[in-house]
């Protein structure tokens, strides 16, 4: 039991590291949008974790990733919107783990199609928190650069819906791909 909760934050840690730095490899993520906002690879890890140890592994590594991105030069307008756009918006990630047993099921029984259905239900719930985090905090704090004449609702919605949307559809294809090639990674028992 002892060497589970250690393994536990050993992954915490060294997944939510991997996250960063997928995030901040230039070759890596694509910026889409001058205040920030990127197509990246950074959810992925949080995903894994969501998948490996359900809801509480996932939404550990989302917050670690959270904070790491505060601690290396995140855009700050006020708390409310720094918490809603680093803490609540990675945090919420990690929700996708709701389908962990489902995937480990699907996994043991070597079900192809519902290990990637579960994935990316998963993904989709997990993509679709963060992006309401950041289209409320959109609404709230950027309206001064919506374009003149543009509704506020619709910049927040396209600004992150841009970067959001195509994340979502790139991580359930690598997790889809990886965890039907190894589902032995959704173990997670220490020695």
């Amino acid at each position: 039991m002892r060497n589970n909760k250690v393994l536990f934050l050993v992954e915490a840690a060294i997944f939510s590291a991997l996250a960063i730095l997928l995030d901040v490899l230039p070759f890596l993520s694509f910026k889409l949008w001058a205040q920030g906002g990127s197509v990246s690879f950074a959810m992925v890890p949080v995903f894994i974790m969501a998948f490996r140890w359900g809801i509480k592994g996932g939404i550990t590594t989302g917050l670690l990733l959270g904070f790491y991105q505060l601690l290396l030069g995140a855009y700050i307008v006020t708390p409310v919107q720094t918490f809603l756009d680093y803490i609540v918006a990675f945090g919420v990630i990690g929700l996708s783990g709701i389908f962990a047993q489902q995937v480990w099921k699907a996994a043991a029984a070597r079900e192809n199609k519902q290990i990637v259905g579960w994935i990316v239900a998963g993904v989709f719930i997990g993509s679709a928190l963060r992006f309401i985090s950041h289209f409320v905090a959109g609404i709230a704090f950027y309206g001064s650069l919506a374009p003149e004449g543009t509704p506020v609702w619709l910049y927040s919605l396209t600004y992150n819906g841009g970067y959001m949307l195509p994340t979502f559809i790139l991580c359930s294809i690598i997790l889809g791909l990886l965890f039907v090639q190894r589902p032995a990674l959704l173990t997670h028992k220490a020695a």
